[in-house]
């Protein structure tokens, strides 16, 4: 698929409206194209049959994007709504700075899979590469195998859930108590992806908030 190709691709997807977002948009054979079913903002189901390339349903609002396949770096990057679902592998930075919706990714995901989330959440049914989780912000990130090494480093207010091995945790990374409010949550995640694990498998890790610049135990000094 050429780079002019995926324009015209794309410029159709974004011409649908809700009218006509009714049925099944299949693409067949992608061949590892990159940006496939970038900044949708309609309602749309779209099923990608094959592997994609960098940034696959970025910015998507609202649409409902499978891949069966794998997919390069960056996939549903700046994700605002939706569910971005991957049958297969997915590479570097996936879910990077979503603020919202659910990505899904089915097998393994590589480095540094949701850098600076803002919001959305991620599931990811087997193991995630290092640094996972860095400087994300909020939403969650959950985690069906193993994590690698860094997991969480310099992270704020997300939680991180993972049912194997954490190899390594980065800085201001701790874990916490699993509360019956976050079996709650993990539950809810995972019956969206429609992952078959127990919620009381997991562990928790979040922010140990030596990081933050503001700190509660100057305040009192500040308004003198």
């Amino acid at each position: 698929m050429s780079a002019d190709s995926v324009r015209a691709l794309n410029q159709r997807l974004h011409d649908l409206t809700e009218a006509s977002a009714d049925s099944t948009w299949r693409i067949a054979q992608p061949r590892g194209a990159h940006a496939i079913a970038c900044g949708m903002r309609v309602a749309a189901d779209i099923v990608i049959d094959g592997h994609a390339g960098y940034y696959c349903a970025g910015m998507n609002q609202l649409a409902r994007i499978t891949v069966n396949g794998n997919v390069g770096v960056g996939v549903a990057e700046n994700m605002m709504s939706g569910v971005v679902r991957v049958k297969g592998q997915a590479s570097q930075s996936a879910g990077a700075t979503a603020h919202g919706g659910l990505l899904v990714i089915e097998g393994d995901a590589a480095a540094r899979c949701g850098i600076s989330l803002k919001g959305g959440n991620i599931v990811v049914g087997g193991s995630a590469g290092h640094m996972t989780g860095f400087l994300s912000q909020a939403g969650n990130i959950v985690i069906c195998g193993d994590a690698r090494e860094a997991l969480g480093d310099s992270l704020y207010e997300t939680h991180i859930y993972v049912r194997g091995r954490a190899e390594g945790l980065g800085a201001d990374c701790m874990e916490k108590d699993l509360r019956d409010e976050h079996r709650e949550d993990l539950a809810g995640l995972l019956e969206q992806a429609e992952i078959d694990a127990d919620p009381a498998t997991f562990r928790r890790y979040g922010s140990a908030r030596t990081l933050y610049t503001y700190k509660a135990d100057n305040a009192e000094v500040a308004a003198q």
